[in-house]
């Protein structure tokens, strides 16, 4: 099976242009299924086999949402296995997925958001910093890995927008907010070192996802906001708050660089629920 292993890595690198991240997690799926296999050829798979493989998996107590990713990729693997002529037939073609707990993600009150950013104060050059992250991520909406990955030419001061490399290295545009703006030049012109890296940590070098989270939960502590929240709150409070204003769900799905409407629809759900927890505290007969 680790021919085929590589085979669809190299396919998912090459030709999907999938980040090394998504690749990790594919090839630690396809890994567990193999030594599940033990000896047994790949070729040999069949419904029972994969029926076998599932009852393992929810034996270990693992959430519907990691089983489910785990049979994603083996869907994934063993399509192209049949498309590519290794296989006869796709023996996963029968298999259901399990039924996915529904999670709202959680998110910030703008109250709470002008609380977490205000937070980093002005002074000295890791707070100013520090402030710039927080306003990026809030007033862009970019994911974490997108925010490490900015470059000074990765911004138009003048007409504010950024250029963001997305999920499967998908470019696409996002507008800036003037606070943001302001806190990234102020951030730049007062930093000592001169990089084309916007975030840099204190030896000077990108600042990690690590690093970033980091600063993050010490300004939760500092504003004594809610726990749980983590820089992907953030992004959720940027599509929540617009759409609270009246932005529409395809314009939020852009800026949020989703595929898929249905992956921005969740937010409508957190509008609802706010909307039901109004109602009910305010309605004399709710």
């Amino acid at each position: 099976m680790e021919r085929y292993i590589e085979k669809f890595i190299r396919y998912l690198q090459i030709e999907k242009n999938y980040s090394s991240h998504t690749i990790t997690n594919y090839r630690l799926d396809l890994e567990d299924f193999r030594n599940f296999l033990d000896k047994s050829p790949v070729e040999n798979t069949d419904y029972l086999t994969l029926r076998k493989y599932l009852a393992i998996l929810k034996g270990k107590n693992l959430g519907s949402r990691s089983v489910g990713r785990k049979l994603s990729s083996l869907r994934s693997f063993f399509k192209f296995l049949t498309r590519e002529g290794f296989l006869k037939a796709n023996p996963i073609l029968m298999l259901s997925s399990p039924k996915m707990e529904k999670h709202l993600p959680q998110f910030l009150t703008e109250e709470e958001t002008r609380r977490l950013i205000e937070s980093a104060g002005q002074a000295g050059k890791e707070a100013l910093r520090d402030r710039a992250i927080l306003e990026t991520f809030y007033s862009t909406g970019i994911r974490i890995s997108e925010l490490v990955g900015l470059n000074t030419q990765d911004i138009d001061f003048i007409s504010g927008i950024v250029k963001v490399m997305g999920k499967g290295k998908k470019e696409r545009i996002v507008p800036i907010g003037e606070h943001a703006i302001r806190a990234i030049r102020e951030y730049l012109d007062k930093r000592k070192k001169q990089s084309e890296v916007v975030f840099l940590n204190r030896s000077g070098k990108r600042i990690s996802d690590r690093g970033v989270r980091g600063i993050v939960g010490k300004y939760i502590r500092l504003a004594s906001i809610k726990h749980g929240v983590s820089p992907h709150t953030l992004r959720h409070s940027f599509a929540t708050h617009l759409l609270d204003h009246g932005a529409d769900l395809r314009s939020v799905q852009e800026l949020l660089g989703h595929a898929n409407l249905s992956t921005t629809q969740i937010y409508t759900h957190l509008t609802t629920e706010r909307l039901k927890n109004v109602y009910d505290k305010a309605h004399p007969r709710a």
